[in-house]
């Protein structure tokens, strides 16, 4: 429990009807009797305009410069939570931050499934990252957070905040370069995350990072996984003697795999164990996740890069029968975006049997392109038949640049949907995640 009358690691005035919360929210749309409310300044409007909204639904406290009923105050609301996640976490033995171009997801599921490890969820921003720290901080199981990056000096941020004890750089490539600038950018901004802290890279990320630590498959890997094999199945292979089977899993989880039984085998966590948890884990939607049927659909989209995009298109070559792939656009490659859309094109075509492409450089990306998702679901729903294996990737989350505050990414998780309804309709089975 949070308990407000209890001692603080910053001054603050505790109004007396303040009562413990289990958790902490940014977000007044999610405060209630068991999560408390705090009211951080944002771009737009200030947290507090949400403070009467969070008492309402019954927030056991707010932490905010305001004097109202049930009141943490304090003189900035920021500092104060930054502050309380930075104690808490010091009360923890081992946590593990994760970060890459590509993976971090993943990467950060199977790490905590081996680990048996507390998490973040899928969002991760700084103020959410702090919540989790004070929720989980005290507790006698690792934590895992993962630690994305998109503009510089955000590493440096989040690594005052995090002090992972163990680093991870899973990959390096092209994303975020309208901030990041170059490749050399993003390694240099990435590797923040090693400083003073025990460093794992991916093999990928290896030539970026010089006597660190790596892991992964291959002879040159420090801590290696053997005898990859990877099916429409899934992954097999095994890890000091080991045997490690992943269900649906493709090169990418296998990776993940080898870093959770690495930091398992580091922090004495029985490597058998660690395999069999890892075994169970489900990645969230739209991170490659497999759904077998009349006809396979793989849903990776919820971000892309080149360098995900190539490694979802040599999983897609794995399969048998006629592979397709849908692709739109990347988001955030700066001045060489056309020539890195071609380049993952043509690489689609040398993996797939029939490319589409959708949205800004639909040409470059698919022999079939289309300016809007609509255009491209009326011909690719006529033309997908049974045994056909689709993978659709693309960005559909926000840029943000100096130039444009926002800028929308495709969202083909609707074609996605289409596929899945498409495919029960037919087959009179239902679609993935209905009646569960």
């Amino acid at each position: 429990m949070l308990d407000p009358h209890a001692a603080l690691p910053f001054a603050a005035t505790v109004h007396p009807g303040a009562r413990p919360a289990l958790r902490l929210t940014w977000d007044s749309r999610e405060a209630s009797p068991e999560v408390a409310f705090v009211a951080l300044p944002g771009e737009r409007m200030h947290g507090n305009r949400f403070v009467e909204a969070a008492l309402a639904a019954g927030a056991p406290f707010v932490l905010t410069d305001l004097e109202v009923e049930r009141a943490v105050r304090v003189p900035d609301a920021r500092e104060a939570l930054f502050t309380w996640a930075r104690a808490e976490r010091s009360r923890n033995s081992l946590v593990v931050g994760i970060t890459g171009s590509v993976g971090k997801t993943t990467a950060k599921n199977y790490a905590a499934a081996a680990l048996n490890a507390h998490f973040m969820p899928v969002y991760n921003t700084m103020p959410a990252i702090a919540c989790f720290l004070i929720e989980f901080g005290g507790s006698a199981r690792p934590l895992v957070v993962e630690m994305g990056i998109d503009h510089v000096g955000e590493m440096a941020q989040l690594v005052d905040l995090v002090h992972p004890d163990v680093g991870v750089v899973t990959s390096i490539g092209e994303a975020h370069l309208e901030q990041l600038g170059s490749l050399e950018g993003v390694a240099r901004e990435k590797g923040v995350i090693l400083r003073g802290a025990r460093g794992l890279v991916g093999t990928q990320a290896a030539p970026w990072y010089p006597g660190v630590d790596t892991y992964g498959f291959g002879e040159g890997a420090t801590y290696a996984g053997e005898g990859l094999t990877v099916t429409p199945e899934g992954a097999d292979f095994t890890f000091r003697g080991v045997p490690v089977s992943l269900p649906l899993a493709s090169r990418v989880q296998a990776e993940a795999a080898v870093l959770g039984l690495t930091l398992a085998l580091e922090a004495g966590v029985p490597l058998p164990e660690a395999a069999e948890r890892m075994a169970g884990v489900q990645v969230p939607g739209g991170r490659y996740r497999v759904h077998p049927g009349r006809f396979t659909v793989i849903d990776d989209a919820y971000n892309a890069s080149p360098l995900a995009v190539t490694a979802a298109l040599d999983a897609l070559a794995a399969f048998p029968g006629r592979r397709i792939s849908v692709l739109g656009r990347m988001l955030e490659l700066g001045d060489t975006e056309r020539e890195l859309h071609a380049r993952v094109g043509a690489h689609a075509r040398q993996r797939a049997d029939l490319t589409y492409g959708v949205g800004a450089f639909a040409a470059e990306l698919g022999e079939r392109p289309y300016p809007t998702v609509p255009d491209l679901l009326a011909d690719l729903l006529a033309e997908v038949r049974d045994g056909d294996v689709v993978l659709v990737k693309a960005s559909r989350g926000i840029s943000w640049t100096p130039e444009r505050r926002a800028q929308e990414g495709v969202g083909l998780d609707t074609v996605v949907e289409a596929l899945l309804r498409e495919r029960s309709a037919v087959s009179g089975q239902p679609s993935a995640g209905e009646g569960r």
